[in-house]
Order: C-alpha cells, then structure tokens, then sequence
C-alpha cells in the first residue's frame, strides 16, 4: 500500500509509519510525508494513494478543508482522520466530509492497524464511541438537551476554539488564510448561537465544555 501522512509533527508521522510497517501485511508499504496542507495537495495530486492520514490541525489551512478537497476530487481514496481532539468534537464531522474514520492520538497505537483494516475490509472504520455519537445524532432533533456549540458550522467552531485559545484576531486571520472582517463575522455568528456577549465568554463556555 502507499499511504500518504499529512500531520505538522514530524515525530507522529514517523511514529504512525513505524506502527504500520511493524505489521508484517504492511512492513512493505510506501509512505510520503506533509507537514502542511500545500505540501500535501502537492504530493496527493502527483501520486496515487490507497490511504490518506490525516490530522485536522494544520499550520496553513484547516484539515477539514483538505479532508473534503480530497473527497470531492477522489472521493474513491479512503481519509483515516487521526487527530488530538477527543471523538466527540470532530468525528462526526469528519465523517460528514467524508472521512473513512476518525481516531484520537492517544489511541493510534492500539487501533490504527484495526481502524486500517476495517476500512480496508468495509469501506469505513467506525469505533464503539463514534457509534454512540452516530445514535445520539440521528435523535438529536428530538432532543431539547442539545449543547450549543454542536449548532456551529465546522468553520464557526475552529474560530471559536482559537479564540477560547487567546489567539489574536489577526493571529487567526493568517492562520485560516482568511480576512480579519471575515474572522469578526465568524465570531460575531458564532457568540450569537452561544448566546454569549464576548470572548471571556466565550472562553469560560469553551473550557466548561472541554473544547480547547
């Protein structure tokens, strides 16, 4: 297989690389490595990949934007979401992207060569946690309970979560490759929906809610 890693860490690419090759299906595969989203596209429009590894905290463009570039121009090549960020708050949307699977960091280790044999096998690799996150959100327009924040556009949320993280405005502008007005009006959306009036707020809502 060849795969493609896509992570700022050069540490988890070699670690993934050596969880992989450590399996003997698997100990022949190729790898090709991006630190960022341009480097990325680069290597994933010159070569042909049976899988793409992918991390949703990118320095120059979101991964959430690469993950549906990548599913809108090849929709047939699998994205094994592999972020720090608890299933909660990202595998569901990753799957909407159209993502294969989604796994946390800190468990790669143990399930990485499950997750990429059942997407191999099946298509998808679906943990017992995403699963329940799926139930729960095929019943969330029954439910009255529903947090505020699952209301935000995956845009809204990754503004919301760097400011929560006390980055600037103009920090972030550059960060998304986007315009400091664009930022505001992300901002200025996304505490309406909250029903929050700043960015203290909005911090304190983002740290109760284990979103930064």
């Amino acid at each position: 297989m060849r795969f493609l890693i896509i992570d700022d860490h050069p540490v988890i690419r070699k670690g993934l690389i050596y969880v992989i090759i450590s399996e003997p299906e698997y100990a022949d595969s190729q790898f090709d490595e991006a630190g960022t989203a341009t480097d990325a596209l680069i290597l994933f429009h010159e070569y042909i990949y049976d899988m793409v590894l992918l991390d949703i905290s990118l320095p120059d463009r979101s991964g959430m934007e690469i993950l549906a570039q990548i599913h809108q121009e090849q929709p047939s090549i699998p994205v094994l979401v592999i972020s720090i960020h608890e299933e909660s708050l990202y595998a569901i949307r990753s799957l909407k992207k159209g993502a294969a699977g989604y796994i946390t960091k800190t468990a790669a280790v143990h399930k990485l060569i499950t997750a990429i044999d059942s997407i191999r096998s099946t298509g998808k690799y679906i943990s017992p946690n995403v699963s329940l996150l799926l139930a729960n959100e095929v019943g969330s327009h029954l439910r009255s309970d529903a947090r505020p924040h699952e209301l935000l556009s995956n845009r809204e949320m990754e503004v919301a979560r760097l400011i929560a993280s006390g980055i600037s405005t103009k920090k972030i502008a550059e960060q998304l490759s986007l315009s400091v007005k664009t930022i505001n009006t992300h901002r200025s959306r996304l505490l309406a929906k909250l029903g929050l009036k700043n960015s203290v707020e909005l911090t304190s809502y983002c740290i109760h809610n284990h979103l930064v």
